[in-house]
């Protein structure tokens, strides 16, 4: 009688569970986003090309464009077929421009691949894409045509790549828009507690700063090659006729880039660079997609 009751014990459990189990999944997929939000604009056309590591898309807003041309220099885990996503800020970009009937810059999405930093040849294997790119922007001119001015956007990954090419060769462009860049006031070769302190004051994931951490040693070898392209150091030669600054980063940053991209804009203005610095109320990547458009087309 005993073994009995068990079994029915156990049944009943067993049908409690697959009842909780089945009510908690369909729970989580009703509760689960069921789409995104999308912008409403007209797409650029588009060619794309490649030379060997380097993939790149022209794109040109079909109404005509400008004799600018903008390298956009994408974040992490994107690609060069960004630019007309509509659920992403480039689409907001272009939304901004149709709206005001501005005429916008040729735009060319540049990448090395998901993950990439542009640092100059130094004792790392997978250094030297600085100098690559720098050498095919004529190659590149050939699709575009040989452009007015030269100016640069990035996010994220792509925002401390844009601000290393241009800082580097402020001769050759004329506008840096830097979004979220990867900017730190301490290196990654400093001490452990050190990079532990800068994340604690920054609200920086740790597991986001390990990543940083990984990503620029994988590009850089010690601290005299950081120096090389570290966008405060960099700072410290510039003058007036540097190319125009955009900055933006949101105060709850959590790759911790909100500091560094304020101290970068404030040394900046010190030495006469024109600035301007959009402190945002927001995340990673918060970004002001109207004066960022009035910014580039202007």
């Amino acid at each position: 009688m005993q073994s009995l009751v068990a079994r029915k014990s156990v049944r009943l459990l067993l049908v409690l569970i697959i009842v909780l189990a089945g009510a908690y999944f369909a729970w989580t997929r009703i509760t689960a986003p069921q789409g995104s939000q999308k912008v409403a604009f007209i797409p650029a056309s588009k060619s794309c090309h490649s030379a060997n590591q380097l993939k790149y898309c022209v794109y040109r807003a079909t109404s005509g464009t400008s004799n600018d041309v903008v390298y956009h220099l994408h974040g992490r885990n994107l690609d060069e077929q960004i630019w007309n996503d509509d659920t992403y800020w480039s689409a907001m970009v272009q939304a901004h421009w149709q709206k005001a009937n501005m005429l916008p810059p040729t735009v060319v999405v540049v990448s090395y691949g998901p993950t990439w930093l542009l640092a100059p040849k130094g004792k790392q294997p997978d250094s030297g894409l600085l100098d690559d790119f720098m050498a095919r922007l004529p190659e590149i001119d050939g699709k575009t045509g040989t452009p007015r001015r030269r100016l640069l956007l990035g996010e994220s990954m792509g925002g401390l790549n844009v601000l290393v090419a241009g800082l580097s060769h402020p001769g050759t462009f004329a506008k840096i828009a830097s979004l979220c860049p990867g900017v730190y006031a301490t290196s990654p070769f400093a001490s452990f507690s050190a990079i532990k302190d800068t994340l604690a004051r920054t609200g920086g994931d740790p597991k986001i700063g390990f990543g940083i951490w990984l990503l620029a040693r994988q590009y850089v070898a010690d601290e005299a090659e950081w120096q090389r392209i570290s966008p405060l150091a960099l700072i410290r030669r510039a003058n007036a006729q540097y190319p125009a600054l955009y900055l933006s980063n949101g105060l709850y940053d959590a790759y911790g880039n909100f500091e560094g991209t304020q101290m970068l804009a404030d040394s900046a203005a010190r030495r006469g660079v024109s600035v301007e610095w959009h402190p945002l109320y927001g995340g990673h990547c918060a970004i002001d997609a109207s004066s960022l458009a009035q910014f580039l087309a202007s």
